[in-house]
């Protein structure tokens, strides 16, 4: 059962004999250390934790990323940019349109193309939507993490009425398609303006609701106060970003401070808490849901009116940009390099969860094991965003003949010979 759990390293085959050869080396004769993932109850991702514990309360904290490690990167460079525009909404599915704006910013940085106004109100009100929509998400996660399933499924209940709008706006409830280069691919009409703003007024009113009972039920207040610390000083060294670092007195936010789409024309407030733990994540993000209520009015009544759109070259010139946007979990950054070919010469993504998960193993510093999932749910993590590389031990590089005859013997050793199979 040992080898079907490890990513052997690239190179001569690594034989596991004891719990040292997984990396969990106690510190001390009192120490335990476990792991914690990649596929546990508690989590509702693959990821990888090393826990050293001393009785229940955690010692220390490793964490493992690259399980779910997709190379789409790298497949941007094998694609045009506009097949490269629905490949990155793929990075992740709660911030698909995050990272088709962000990437398609840089190519019209690159391309020179100046997007009509229209289309950019567009691209900030399915921003804020899918913002509603994450922090929605998160906070019945965050619910379920505690076991207040309750308001797991009251928010969950909101969100479908957020889902639906995506979907008659865009067309799909996840991965909206709705970005193209030089603007947007629909158009909104009177009729779904007056849909979103008759769900906007309620879930308007339901938030209201959660506040309250943030504010006042003494069972969430004392579960999460406390949990999962996090000082000014170290959401900064640690690199923070989004909810995580603002719930630490970080007041950052790229929507305000680099303003892209129409932000620049919406005045809105930057949530901040200076509770530095689980509790005070939750009270940004419930701001950050009022917030997000009144942005997505304001564009819809300062809609403007003329094209959506304009013509993009299929070879953009050479050149490179680096486009930031303020992602419900925080700062998303995509650099792109053009070629002056079709395809891309390099996409690189650096998603807020690469730059939060830092901060988990201090924020479990001292902390009980039953506090991990909750701290590790209160980042919002993504992996499947997150995961850009592997780590290749220094053991050479096999051949695809040696990486073929390792598979066989690797099977063989699991009881199954396809030598003896018959393939018809």
């Amino acid at each position: 059962m040992a080898d079907q759990n490890i990513n052997y390293p690239i190179g001569p085959r690594h034989e596991i004999n004891s719990p040292q050869d997984f990396g969990f080396v106690p510190r001390s004769k009192d120490e335990v250390r476990i792991p914690f993932g990649p596929q546990h109850p508690a989590l509702k991702e693959p990821e990888s934790f090393s826990v050293a514990l001393r009785g229940e309360r955690i010692m220390g904290v490793d964490v493992k990323i690259g399980y779910n490690h997709r190379g789409i990167e790298k497949a941007c460079e094998q694609r045009s940019f506009i097949q490269d525009v629905y490949l990155v909404e793929r990075i992740c599915g709660i911030c698909s349109h995050t990272h088709s704006t962000c990437f398609v910013q840089a190519v019209e940085e690159i391309a020179g193309l100046a997007v009509p106004k229209r289309a950019l109100y567009i691209r900030t009100l399915i921003g804020e939507l899918e913002r509603v929509h994450s922090h929605l998400l998160w906070l019945g996660v965050a619910g379920h993490e505690i076991g207040f399933d309750t308001l797991l499924m009251y928010t969950w209940r909101d969100r479908e009425s957020i889902m639906d709008i995506l979907a008659a706006v865009t067309g799909n409830r996840v991965n909206y398609g709705i970005n193209q280069i030089g603007g947007v691919r629909r158009d909104i009409d009177a009729a779904q303006i007056g849909d979103i703003l008759k769900a906007i007024d309620t879930l308007e009113e339901q938030t209201k609701y959660y506040v309250q009972i943030a504010m006042e039920e003494t069972t969430l207040i004392q579960r999460l106060s406390g949990v999962g610390k996090l000082s000014q000083e170290d959401a900064v060294r640690l690199g923070a970003v989004g909810p995580t670092a603002r719930a630490s007195m970080v007041d950052r936010d790229v929507r305000r401070d680099d303003p892209y789409a129409a932000y620049g024309e919406l005045p809105f407030k930057v949530i901040t808490d200076g509770h530095n733990d689980v509790y005070g994540r939750t009270i940004v993000r419930l701001g950050e849901l009022m917030e997000s209520y009144s942005i997505i009015k304001q564009a819809l009544k300062n809609l403007p009116d003329g094209p959506i759109s304009v013509k993009a070259p299929r070879k953009i010139p050479a050149g490179e940009a680096i486009s930031r946007y303020e992602a419900p979990r925080g700062e998303d950054i995509h650099y792109v390099k053009s070629n002056g070919t079709e395809n891309p010469e390099r996409v690189k993504v650096r998603a807020p969860t690469l730059a939060n998960v830092q901060s988990v193993s201090k924020m479990l510093e001292d902390r009980y094991l039953a506090d991990l999932p909750i701290v590790v749910a209160a980042i919002d993590p993504c992996f499947s965003c997150t995961d850009r590389a592997i780590a290749v031990v220094d053991q050479g590089v096999m051949s695809w003949e040696e990486l073929r005859r390792y598979g066989i013997d690797w099977y063989k050793k699991q009881g199954i010979d396809f030598s003896k199979m018959k393939i018809k």
